[in-house]
C-alpha cells in the first residue's frame, strides 16, 4: 500500500490521512528470503537424519577399551570402568579425558583397591584370581615373561579411584608430596618409582583433586536444595506478576517506589558489608590479602577475610553514586517516562496474555536449542574408530594404521613382534567424515538463524498486538477480539520471509563473530602484536554491529506489524523516524528502559536477599528448615541467574510495548495535526505531556 513520497532526510513524509491503524489487507513479504529459509530448513532436517543414523552418542558417553568397544555396554554391561596398563604413558589425568594413551585399556567392573605386582601377585593364589580380573584375556597357565612379551595383563596395579568412569590412581598429598594408596612410592614391576611420577607435574594432579572435590560437593548441594531453589523461582515469577498487576494501575507511584526501594536495597547492602567489615576487625587472619589467600576450594574461607568485605563495600557504593546520579539528571524526564509506561500499563491490560507470550517463545527455543544440541553430538559421534600401531621400542610402523582382527597375522606384527595394534581415536576416510566439519559449521549457523528467527517472531507479535491498540479509536471496542492471536496469524502467514531476512542477517554477524572468537583462542600464545590488535578491533566492530543490527531489526519488524511492507521499506522507514526524532529516542525510550532494568534489579535484589538468609542460615527463622550445604552461595546464584531470566522475561513484553507505543507515537505526531480530520490517537496524557490537544469539530 503506497501511500507516501520518499522524503528527505529531517522532512516529516506525506501520508494517507485515511490511515487508521495496521494494515489488515496485506500481502506477502520477502518471499524470496522465505523460499531460502524453508530450503534451509529442509537441509537443516536432512543434515539431522543424516547425523542420526550415522551417529553414536555413547563415543562421548562412554569410555573405550583397547578394542573400541564400550564399557558398561552390551557384553561389558558389568564392566563400566576403563583401567589402563601402564598409567606412565599418560601424560597427566586431564590428558586422559582428551586423548588416547598408548597402552592397552581393558573395561573392569571395579577400579584396584590395591598397589600389586604382577611378580609377587603370580606366586600367591589369592592374590592371583584378584589380579587376573584386570587382564585382557585369561592368561592360564603361560609363564611370565610370555604374558608381559603378549601385555595380557599388566606390569603392576595401582590403588585407583573412578573419575568419569575410568581409574585414576588415589593420589594425595603428605604435606608437598604426592602420595599413591598412602604410599610416597610405588613398584611398577621393574623398578621403584616415586608417586609423583605418574602424573606430568604436581600442581596437575592438585587441581584435578581439588576440582574433582569441588564438583561433588556443587554436585551433592543441588540435589540437597533443588526443592526450595524451585520455591525461590516461583517467588520470583509471583512477584514480577504482582509487580506488572502493580504497575498497570499505580505506574507513576510504583516506579517511584521502586527507584526508591532499589537505592535502599544497595544501601541495605553496604550497611550489611560495612558490619561484617567492622566486626572481623579483631579476629586473627581476617586482614590478609586476597592475594595471599590465594585460591581455596572451600570459598567461605573468603567471607572470613576483611578484604573481601572491603571489595563488597566499594562495588555496592560506586553502584549506588551511579544511580542516584542518574536518578538526579533525568528526573524530569522520569516524569515523561512514566507517561509513556502508564500508556503500555494500559495496552498490557487490554492484552493480557502477552504476558504469556515469552512461555510460547522460551518452548520454541528450547526446541531449536535441543535440535542443535543433539544434532551436534551426533555429527561429533559420526566418526568410526581408528586403530593404531604402537609399540615400546623402536618401529617402522609406528602410529600407522591398522586391523586389529588380522594384525596377528600382519606383515606390521612380523616386523615389529612386540607392537599391538590399539583403538586410537574416532575418524574417517569417507566423504561423509570429510565434509563432517562443514556439516558442524551448517548446524551452528542454521542454530542462529533459527533462534534469531524465533525471537523475532516474537517482537513481531507483540509489536501487531500492542499496534492495533494504539491505532484503535474507541479502546477496546475497535480492537480485534484477540489481537495476539491475530498478530501472530498476520506474521506467519505474510512475513515470513521479513522474518527470515532480519534474522539472517543478524545470524551472518553472529557466526562471524563466533569464527574471530576461534581465531582469537587460536592465537592466544602468538607473539604478533599488530594481528592481535587487528582481532580485538574486528571484534569490537563486530559487537558494535550485531547491537545496532538488534536495535534495527526490533524496530523494523514493528514497522512490518504495522504496515505490512517488506524489510528493506520498513527498516528505512524505521531508521528515518527514529533520526528525525533521535532526542526522544535517546531520553524517552532509553530512561523507560533504565527503569525496567531497575525492576528487574529489585526483584532479583528481594529474592537475593531472600535466599540469602534462608541458605546461609544467618537468621533462626530458617534454621530448621534450611538444608545443610557445602557451598551455600550455589543455590543462591542459581536463585539470583533464575530470577534474573524469569524477571526479564515478563518485562522483555512490557519493553516491547514501550518500543512499539513510541514508535506509533511518533507516527501519530507525525501523520496527525490534531484536526478534526486527523486527531491525534495518543491518550490525553501524553498529549497534556507535550501540550498539545485534539480540536473540537
Amino acid at each position: 500500500m503506497d501511500m507516501e513520497e520518499k522524503p528527505k532526510y529531517g522532512e516529516p513524509r506525506k501520508f494517507d490521512p485515511d490511515f487508521k491503524g495496521p494494515i489488515q489487507n496485506r500481502g506477502c513479504t520477502d518471499i524470496i528470503c522465505c523460499i531460502i529459509f524453508v530450503v534451509a530448513i529442509v537441509g537443516y532436517v536432512a543434515v539431522g537424519i543424516l547425523a542420526w543414523t550415522h551417529g553414536d552418542p555413547r563415543k562421548v558417553i562412554y569410555p573405550t577399551d583397547s578394542l573400541g568397544q564400550y564399557c558398561g555396554q552390551g557384553k561389558l554391561e558389568k564392566q563400566p570402568l576403563l583401567f589402563y596398563f601402564n598409567m606412565m604413558k599418560c601424560a597427566s589425568p586431564m590428558v586422559l579425558l582428551e586423548f588416547q594413551c598408548p597402552t592397552p585399556q581393558v573395561c573392569v567392573e571395579k577400579c584396584p583397591d590395591r598397589t600389586l605386582t604382577l611378580v609377587t601377585a603370580i606366586g600367591k593364589a589369592q592374590d592371583w584370581d584378584y589380579y587376573k580380573s584386570y587382564c585382557r584375556a585369561d592368561p592360564g597357565t603361560k609363564p611370565l615373561t610370555e604374558i608381559l612379551q603378549k601385555k595380557l595383563c599388566p606390569a603392576y596395579l595401582i590403588s585407583s579411584k573412578p573419575f568419569l568412569q575410568r581409574c585414576f590412581p588415589s593420589l594425595g598429598k603428605k604435606g608437598d608430596v604426592i602420595t599413591v594408596g598412602d604410599q610416597e612410592t610405588f613398584n611398577d614391576g621393574d623398578s621403584i618409582r616415586d608417586a609423583k611420577d605418574l602424573v606430568a607435574g604436581m600442581k596437575n594432579a592438585t587441581i584435578v583433586m581439588e576440582g574433582r572435590q569441588v564438583a561433588m560437593k556443587i554436585f551433592e548441594d543441588y540435589t540437597k536444595s533443588w526443592y526450595w531453589i524451585l520455591i525461590c523461582l516461583l517467588i520470583a515469577v509471583v512477584l514480577s506478576l504482582i509487580f506488572i498487576v502493580l504497575l498497570r494501575y499505580l505506574a507513576g507511584i510504583m516506579v517511584w517506589v521502586m527507584i526508591v526501594m532499589v537505592i535502599a536495597v544497595v544501601a541495605y547492602g553496604i550497611a550489611h558489608c560495612s558490619i561484617k567489615y567492622v566486626n572481623l576487625k579483631d579476629t586473627p587472619g581476617a586482614n590478609i590479602t586476597l592475594q595471599q589467600l590465594g585460591f581455596q576450594p572451600d570459598f567461605s574461607v573468603y567471607l572470613h577475610i576483611r578484604q573481601t568485605w572491603l571489595a563488597f563495600i566499594i562495588i555496592l557504593a560506586i553502584l549506588e553514586v551511579i544511580i542516584i546520579l542518574l536518578l538526579i539528571f533525568l528526573r524530569n524526564r522520569i516524569r515523561i517516562a512514566i507517561e509513556l509506561m502508564k500508556e503500555a500499563s494500559r495496552a498490557v491490560g487490554y492484552v493480557m496474555s502477552s504476558l504469556f507470550y515469552p512461555i510460547f517463545t522460551f518452548f520454541l527455543l528450547t526446541i531449536v536449542i535441543a535440535y542443535w544440541g543433539v544434532t551436534a553430538v551426533f555429527l561429533s559421534t559420526s566418526s568410526e574408530p581408528v586403530y593404531k600401531v604402537f609399540n615400546e621400542t623402536a618401529c617402522p610402523h609406528a602410529r600407522q594404521t591398522c586391523d586389529p582382527e588380522n594384525f596377528t597375522l600382519s606383515s606390521m606384527k612380523m616386523d615389529c613382534p612386540r607392537s599391538e595394534c590399539l583403538f586410537a581415536f574416532y575418524g574417517g576416510e569417507t566423504p561423509y567424515h570429510k565434509y563432517l566439519i562443514l556439516l558442524q559449521f551448517y548446524n551452528v549457523f542454521l542454530f542462529f538463524w533459527c533462534a534469531n528467527f524465533v525471537t523475532a517472531l516474537g517482537q513481531m507479535t507483540l509489536a501487531g498486538a500492542f499496534a492495533s491498540y494504539y491505532w484503535a479509536p474507541n479502546k477496546p471496542n475497535d480492537m480485534p477480539a484477540y489481537p495476539l492471536c491475530a498478530s501472530l496469524g498476520r506474521s506467519l502467514r505474510y512475513h515470513t520471509g521479513s522474518l527470515a531476512f532480519g534474522s539472517l542477517i543478524l545470524a551472518i554477524v553472529q557466526i562471524i563473530r563466533v569464527l574471530l572468537e576461534y581465531i582469537d583462542h587460536k592465537l592466544k600464545g602468538a607473539e604478533n602484536k599488530f594481528a592481535k590488535f587487528l582481532l580485538c578491533c574486528l571484534k569490537c566492530c563486530f559487537w558494535c554491529l550485531e547491537k545496532f543490527i538488534k536495535f534495527m531489526n526490533r524496530n523494523t519488524y514493528i514497522m512490518v506489524a504495522i504496515y505490512g511492507k517488506n524489510f528493506c521499506r520498513s527498516a528505512r522507514d524505521a531508521f528515518f523516524l527514529l533520526m528525525r526524532n533521535v532526542i526522544r529516542v535517546v531520553v524517552l525510550d532509553k530512561v523507560t528502559d533504565f527503569i525496567l532494568f531497575l525492576g528487574k534489579l529489585l526483584i532479583v535484589g528481594l529474592v537475593g536477599i531472600f535466599a540469602f538468609f534462608f541458605f546461609s542460615g544467618h537468621t533462626d527463622a530458617f534454621k530448621g528448615a534450611a538444608p545443610s550445604l557445602h557451598y551455600y552461595w550455589v543455590p543462591i546464584l542459581t536463585v539470583l541467574v533464575g530470577t534474573y531470566l524469569i524477571a526479564h522475561g515478563f518485562f522483555s513484553v512490557y519493553a516491547m510495548c514501550v518500543d512499539t507505543l513510541f514508535l506509533c507515537f511518533l507516527e501519530d505526531l507525525e501523520r496527525n495535526d490534531g484536526s478534526p480530520e486527523r486527531p491525534y490517537l495518543m491518550s490525553e496524557n501524553l498529549l497534556n505531556v507535550l501540550s498539545k490537544k485534539n480540536q473540537a469539530n
